[in-house]
């Protein structure tokens, strides 16, 4: 069974910063993109940051030039490096991992979540 788990989450003062880290474990060949979204309470869930297997990257607008996204292909994980944080930047922040095990096709596998919380 592969599973997706993110850690790092946390309480943190605006203006500060934060790493998450998620990490994907289990059998399988490769995964394809990886992302982060995050959720409020009452909103949808919302897109913060995708990277393919080749390493390009997505950002939304209201995260670009704060937030940068990695992966580490040797360790199946992902990161996510946040700077400047912002109250508004509070919800949690669940990663996903587009799971290939077989050439023929992938699925998406998401994390359970791990809280952000930014004071003002």
């Amino acid at each position: 069974q592969v599973q997706m788990v993110e850690s790092g989450g946390g309480l943190v003062q605006a203006g500060g910063s934060m790493r998450l880290s998620c990490a994907a474990s289990g059998s399988f060949l490769s995964i394809d993109d990886m992302g982060w979204y995050r959720q409020t309470p009452g909103k949808q869930r919302e897109l913060v940051a995708v990277i393919s297997s080749s390493g390009s990257t997505t950002y939304s607008d209201s995260v670009k030039g704060r937030f940068t996204i990695s992966r580490d292909n040797a360790k199946n994980t992902v990161y996510l490096q946040m700077n400047g944080l912002k109250p508004e930047d509070t919800a949690v922040y669940i990663c996903k991992g587009g799971i290939r095990r077989h050439w023929y096709s992938s699925y998406d596998i998401w994390g359970p979540g791990t809280q952000v919380t930014v004071s003002s």
